[in-house]
């Protein structure tokens, strides 16, 4: 039987000598692509550039001296009836100057341009059975790198939300859950609630941190500890939360004991702690019931920092907010008995409204605040009474006194004090000296000595 002429053309730029050669239809090959392609998901073409990179790095292996020869081997797979073939590729170049790699414009022909690529098939007898197991082993391989990169995909979308999966195993106290049947992923230690506890076969909800690649597949790391966990539940119980109607600013989380929530609306219609709490507060205590019965203020969110940081503090009741900009410091005035209940449990309530909030706070009753109001009046009016003598000081000895170096440095008013006091000191007691010093001098200068000099 005499071989056929075969024509190829591939990428743009590349052409294919017409030559002679053995093929090998191969329809299974296209018919199992394209059922791979169907119930798998994958690219029938992605397929077949992999199924073509094996076959060259099969080629180089088993036929050292043709592919040797060949100088760059290129294995083009037919997409109609799966035949293979085994072309040595050149450059088409003006001037030769690597006769494996390179061919003449001359030689080539024509149709030919510059810098296009001139392929002559060299396709062995031997290389059916080759193929057709490299076929096979890339196949196997490529569907597992796709259904790997189809699960990364998959979950690297859903960073940031909540999922569901089972608990399958624990590995030196990391949790390893099932996200049915797709993946594994890890709750770390760390980012696990520690008084939580989940059976083997439990089904959990977690919240996606992160999703890695690598040579063992998507590695997939959850959280049941994460402060945007509670915010995710409340977009899953709270439709107004969902929609975009009422809007989430803020969380503040220790994790299994409290979570502080700043929630706003703009629609007048519409009450944003009301919705997030539901009817006869059904809405919050399912996310608590979630959270194995972690407590969870919801607050009313304001773009003013007075009445932000009130709101904060919730459930006590706050008399004044006074706020330094400069400190960035709250200090809070509550009634006496609503001291306890603003400070929480160990500093709980404080701390978690100051997490909210951004501001440092600090708390005090009445009886504090009035102590600490009189003790700045009395700081403020020293230090006028300061000021004053500086200023005093200053002019007496001539030094320029701002308003910036009164504020900056006390230490300079106590040192133009001193000075003031060297100066005025030292002018009252040059006077007597001098006198002694003429007495003595006239004591002891004898009688004609005048006349002498």
């Amino acid at each position: 039987m005499s071989p056929r002429k075969t024509a190829k053309k591939a990428a743009t730029g590349t052409q294919t000598a017409a030559v002679t050669g053995p093929t090998t239809p191969n329809q299974e090959l296209i018919n199992a692509l394209r059922e791979l392609e169907r119930d798998r998901g994958l690219s029938f073409e992605v397929l077949i550039e992999a199924l073509e990179a094996a076959l060259v790095s099969a080629y180089k292996r088993n036929f050292v001296k043709e592919a040797e020869a060949a100088g760059n081997p290129v294995v083009v797979v037919d997409r109609e009836d799966g035949s293979y073939r085994v072309f040595a590729r050149r450059t088409v170049v003006e001037e030769v100057t690597d006769p494996v790699m390179e061919i003449s414009k001359a030689d080539a022909g024509d149709k030919y341009a510059i810098g296009s690529n001139f392929d002559i098939e060299v396709t062995p007898k031997e290389f059916g059975r080759i193929a057709a197991q490299t076929a096979k082993q890339v196949i196997v391989q490529r569907i597992r790198e796709a259904e790997r990169d189809m699960v990364f995909d998959e979950f690297n979308d859903k960073v940031d939300t909540l999922t569901n999966g089972n608990v399958l195993r624990y590995e030196q106290r990391n949790m390893l859950i099932d996200l049915d049947k797709k993946a594994e992923a890890i709750l770390p230690l760390s980012e696990q609630v520690p008084r939580e506890s989940f059976r083997i076969g439990a089904r959990v909800r977690v919240y996606v941190m992160e999703v890695r690649k690598t040579n063992r597949g998507p590695q997939i790391i959850v959280s049941r500890s994460h402060a945007q966990l509670v915010a995710e539940l409340f977009k899953q119980e709270v439709p107004e939360v969902n929609q975009g109607l009422v809007q989430i600013k803020g969380v503040a989380r220790e994790a299994g004991s409290r979570s502080k929530v700043a929630v706003y609306t703009e629609a007048d219609d519409i009450d944003a702690v009301g919705s997030c709490l539901g009817p006869r507060s059904s809405r919050v205590n399912n996310i608590s019931d979630e959270l194995h019965g972690e407590k969870i203020d919801v607050i009313q969110w304001s773009a003013d920092p007075n009445a932000y940081v009130a709101n904060a503090l919730q459930p006590a009741k706050v008399i004044e907010v006074h706020l330094d900009e400069r400190e960035h410091l709250a200090e809070v005035v509550v009634p006496d008995y609503q001291l306890s209940l603003a400070i929480g449990k160990e500093g709980q309530n404080v701390r978690l409204a100051a997490r909210l909030t951004g501001w440092k706070i600090d708390i005090h009753n009445e009886e504090q605040w009035a102590e600490v109001v009189a003790q700045r009046a009395e700081e403020d009016q020293e230090r006028e009474e300061l000021a004053a003598m500086a200023e005093v000081a200053a002019e007496q000895t001539g030094v320029e006194l701002t308003p910036e170096m009164l504020a900056q440095d006390e230490e300079l008013i106590r040192k133009l004090q001193e000075l003031q006091r060297m100066t005025l000191g030292g002018d009252e007691e040059t006077a007597p000296e001098e006198t002694a010093t003429e007495e003595t001098v006239a004591e002891e200068t004898p009688e004609g000595a005048g006349e002498r000099s």
